[in-house]
Order: C-alpha cells, then structure tokens, then sequence
C-alpha cells in the first residue's frame, strides 16, 4: 500500500465524516497538478477545467467508498487522467494547441522535455521549438502521451504512473519508449545525445 500522509489522511477521515471544508483542503492541495496534468493531456484549458472540476467532483461522491489503498494523490490523477483519455477518445478530434492562449503551458510543458536539448535557456525562449513540442506531443497516441506527460513533465515514478494508470511497470516503460521514439524526429535537432529520449 501506498504511504498516505498524515494531514491527508486526516482530511479524508473528515470528508467521510461529511465535513465539505476538509474535502474542500484537498482540492486546494491538488488541484492545480491535476489541471496542470489534464491541460497537457487533452491539449485545450476549458476541457480541462471541465475535466478537472468533474474529476474532484466524482472524487467527492466516491469519498466514503475510498479504501486509501493508495494515495488521495495516485487516487485522484487515476480518475482525472482516465476522465481525460475518455474525453480524447469518444471526440476523436485532435486539438490544435495555440501558442497565445496556452503560454504557461508551452513553457512548463517544454521544460520537462528540454532537458533533452543543447541549452534549454535558449531554446525555453523559442516559441516555434514550445509549438512543435506541443503539437508533437499532440499527435501522440493518446496513451502515450499520457505516460510521457506523468513521467517526463510531472516527474512522477514508474510505481505511482503505474498505479495511476493501472497498468503494469513493463507496460507502462514499453509506452513511454515508443513515445519517446515518436518524439525524436521532432527534438533531433536539439538533442545533446539521442540516447537520452531511451533512458529513465
């Protein structure tokens, strides 16, 4: 089982207890890594503020069923990610990402993913690079991007991606290295070293 920590669980005891101020804390806590998280997957800020809002509130019905046999944290992304996968799948509709509405997340989103580059300093301060990451990471399988924005933008394990994803680790390293692979051609021109999008 996964560490719960102690103001969390404390939280969650008060929410089952029907106390809306201590399920109101954790929204607080989360909610902005889960947008964050959503924005990236399903590539346009007022789905993901839908998304996001819909996923707390499923969260807040579901409550008094939640065993915390993993985190409120795995807990909460497991049924944001998997409202977002959902979403992109029944609207088959790939969303073009503009750059001028989505500048907060063209950069954090290219920073997780500069650290593949010659010198993120200068590339950071290149919108036509943020817009092809954005529009690369994109026109990945759904999937895939999913694995990718969970490991290589919010830095999270392979343990808990697992767990959000409910997937097992060598399914979910299998995704991540043909994500990876499929973002190359886009990054090579940046690329230290082209071994680096195959590592941990």
């Amino acid at each position: 089982m996964e560490p719960v920590p102690l103001e969390d669980a404390e939280l969650i005891k008060g929410a089952k207890a029907g106390k809306s101020e201590a399920f109101g804390a954790l929204i607080v806590k989360y909610q902005d890594r889960v947008y964050n998280a959503v924005w990236r997957i399903a590539g346009n800020a007022e789905d993901a503020r839908d998304l996001t809002q819909e996923a707390f509130l499923k969260a807040f019905q579901r409550i008094t069923s939640f065993r915390q046999e993993s985190g409120f944290y795995t807990w909460i992304f497991r049924i944001a990610v998997n409202l977002a996968l959902s979403d992109r799948r029944s609207s088959r509709v790939r969303r073009t990402v503009e750059l001028d509405e989505t500048q907060d997340l063209a950069s954090s989103q290219a920073l997780g993913l500069m650290r593949y580059t010659d010198d993120a300093s200068d590339a950071m301060r290149d919108q036509t690079l943020q817009h092809q990451l954005l529009e690369a990471m994109q026109a990945l399988d759904d999937d895939q991007r999913a694995v990718v924005v969970l490991r290589d933008v919010e830095d999270m394990d392979y343990q808990t991606i697992s767990d959000i994803l409910e997937l097992p680790i060598g399914t979910v390293k299998s995704r991540l290295h043909r994500a990876r692979m499929a973002l190359r051609e886009t990054l090579k021109p940046w690329l230290r070293d082209e071994t680096r999008l195959e590592g941990d």
